[in-house]
């Protein structure tokens, strides 16, 4: 790990030489948040992301020993695609990890967005209720500052845990995403932020702006793993 720092409103951040290296720190994250939450509760709730980064973590698990059956895998954001589209956040994992260990396929609680945004909320909203508090979520941040599929500029109903998206930025337009109230409803945030794409995004986060990613920081308990690539000239 890098020894040098940037200061993150609402965050921790720890800052790492690469992608391999903050892959490599979040599976040794999710496996000692699952330890105590298992030692803890008896049972492990994680909420997944989608993205490369991620899903270099996931195939890390694939090979980790871990006490599966107490695993609850639920997800951040899904696109609106069929269930069995490579663009599926859900499929991504399962294919990288979930569908390498025994982690009981009744407790890898997948949105439903192939039945379309409005839907698939609606569906998902009792799922992530009764789930509440995770243990640990895991966030993204895009070159815009969204996370999730929470985008800059879009209004998020407060009522809601679960919200459909439509006319997303990037395609495919209609997704459905946990709002701020249920990302933030958990024992621990970890945001990874890896790619010299990610640089301005950030930087506009150490200013300040109104970014979703920064808005869900400031209201949980956050860390954000981020690679000097990242990082680049705003360090220090």
């Amino acid at each position: 790990m890098n020894p040098e720092t940037i200061d993150l409103p609402g965050a921790k951040v720890s800052l790492f030489d690469d992608q391999a290296a903050v892959a490599r720190a979040t599976a040794e994250t999710i496996m000692d948040a699952a330890r105590a939450a298992i030692a803890r509760a008896g049972q492990f709730r994680l909420c997944l992301a989608g993205g490369t980064t991620p899903t270099a973590a996931y195939e890390r698990l694939a090979g980790a020993d871990a006490d599966w059956g107490r695993w609850w895998i639920y997800f951040g954001d899904e696109r609106c695609v069929a269930a069995d589209d490579p663009a599926r956040n859900s499929l991504a994992a399962e294919r990288a990890w979930l569908g390498q260990v025994p982690v009981p396929r009744s407790q890898v609680m997948a949105i439903p967005a192939e039945a379309g945004a409005e839907a698939g909320a609606r569906a998902y909203e009792s799922t992530v209720r009764a789930a509440l508090p995770f243990d640990l979520v895991l966030l993204g941040m895009g070159e815009d500052g969204h996370t999730a599929s929470l985008f800059p500029g879009r209004k998020v109903p407060e009522d809601r845990l679960v919200m459909p998206v439509h006319a997303a930025p990037k395609p495919p337009p209609d997704r459905v995403s946990l709002t701020p109230a249920a990302l933030t409803d958990s024992r621990q945030v970890l945001i990874l932020v890896t790619g010299g794409g990610k640089a301005d995004a950030l930087t506009e986060w150490r200013n300040g702006a109104a970014l979703p990613v920064a808005e869900v920081a400031a209201a949980a308990s956050s860390t954000v793993f981020a690679d000097n690539a990242a990082v680049g000239s705003i360090a220090g």
